[in-house]
């Protein structure tokens, strides 16, 4: 019987590796699409960062030279400011596949909410802020999401910047 479960487990453990890698692979996909982010997700590189009064979105090019690959960063970051201070969250909904803890809340309080895209010599950031209590605790839910569902490694806590 002992052997049987022990089976059991390792299947199911087996079953959730592959739909997570599976997953992932989905995420960086759907990115990489015009759709989605309309730029490499190997050649990038994300962070998502906690702030006390918000967040930050941050994407660079792995080669700094790449001009092209800058561009279209800056260009991608500057829309996404724009549109999650209209309320609209379609893309991160369409490269992950679900809509991302926190939104809801974020498009309910966008006049609180403050997106800057601001830009850098090797791509571009989106600082996210706000005063509202329940703006924060949903800007830092949609963060922690986007840590874990692009595999960034980005502390889950909030950082000073």
């Amino acid at each position: 019987m002992k052997h049987a479960a022990l089976t059991f487990l390792v299947l199911i453990s087996s079953i959730l590796m592959a739909q997570t890698e599976d997953h992932h692979a989905g995420v960086s996909h759907r990115g990489e699409s015009h759709a989605g982010m309309g730029f490499s997700q190997t050649s990038t590189t994300h962070h998502f960062i906690l702030a006390p009064n918000g967040g930050i979105v941050q994407v660079t090019a792995n080669d700094a030279k790449d001009s092209e690959q800058i561009g279209t960063i800056q260009m991608h970051l500057k829309h996404i400011a724009e549109m999650f201070s209209e309320g609209n969250f379609s893309i991160p909904h369409f490269v992950h596949d679900q809509t991302p803890p926190g939104v809801p809340t974020m498009k309910k309080l966008k006049g609180a909410i403050h997106y800057t895209a601001e830009m850098m010599d090797n791509g571009a950031r989106v600082k996210i802020t706000t005063d509202s209590p329940d703006g924060i605790a949903a800007i830092h839910d949609f963060l922690r999401f986007q840590i874990k569902d692009h595999e960034t490694g980005d502390p889950l806590t909030v950082e000073d910047r």
